[in-house]
């Protein structure tokens, strides 16, 4: 069976080749980009089976339908809440909710071995998911997080954030009083936790609150540079694929 993985976070990816390999199944390929996904479905044979991220550094998954007719079966791994998914569930389409366990993996392999469907037999209205998911009526996000201090749990408003940053395999919320907190999440699963009018993925390592920048500023290889209103620990850039859309997002 023909394998493959699109999936941007690459530790991400290389935790779900292990537990699949686990049982026995190889990954033949793995990708991390809508253009570079594009790039190899023209080239290549499809593959029997593809797992595949909804979010990509360069945007949507689905724009990737929108250059490429894909003979292949999908199963979508996803960070995105369950209102969400109710997109998936009336489209009949698979999908594993992140952080993947195992046996729920395991089932949905078993699935497709069963039922193997014929790609190019379902149609599947990734039009009306991605409006959906990127638009959805009355979506609720998360308005405060907590963590853990000593013996004391702190709620932080989502509004008091300035960014949010991932550092040693950590994740961490910058607040505008200048503090540093260890939150018990990932940049990953904050996409579906956070309004996207206010914040944005700016890079693999931050998001960023719209409100807190003070400065975008020119920077090499086509990225821009920000300043933030208190943070100033490290450089914060715009990757350069991120660029485009990050100007949208500004408007």
């Amino acid at each position: 069976m023909n394998v493959i993985i699109i999936e941007d976070e690459k530790p991400s990816a290389r935790r779900l080749q292990r537990m699949l390999e686990r049982i026995d199944i190889n990954v033949n390929t793995m990708l991390h980009s809508v253009q570079e996904s594009i790039v190899w479905f023209n080239e290549n044979e499809h593959p029997d089976l593809i797992f595949l991220d909804i979010q990509l550094s360069d945007g949507l998954s689905f724009e990737i339908f929108e250059q490429v007719s894909v003979k292949s079966s999908i199963i979508f791994t996803t960070a995105f809440d369950e209102y969400a998914l109710q997109a998936f569930k009336l489209n009949s389409i698979d999908y594993l909710l992140k952080p993947i366990d195992e046996d729920e993996l395991e089932t949905a392999v078993k699935q497709f071995k069963d039922v193997r469907p014929v790609s190019s037999n379902v149609q599947i209205n990734f039009e009306d998911i991605k409006k959906l998911l990127t638009n959805p009526v009355d979506r609720e996000y998360k308005k405060r997080f907590t963590t853990k201090i000593g013996q004391h749990i702190k709620m932080i408003p989502v509004d008091e954030i300035e960014c949010f940053y991932s550092e040693n395999k950590g994740t961490y919320a910058h607040t505008i009083d200048g503090r540093d907190y260890l939150l018990d999440t990932t940049l990953e699963l904050l996409e579906a936790e956070l309004e996207p009018a206010l914040f944005f993925r700016i890079s693999r390592k931050f998001y960023i609150n719209i409100n807190a920048i003070k400065d975008i500023i020119s920077y090499t290889n086509s990225r821009l540079q920000l300043k933030l209103n208190n943070y100033k620990e490290q450089d914060i850039i715009v990757a350069r694929e991120r660029v485009k859309d990050f100007k949208v997002w500004l408007e």
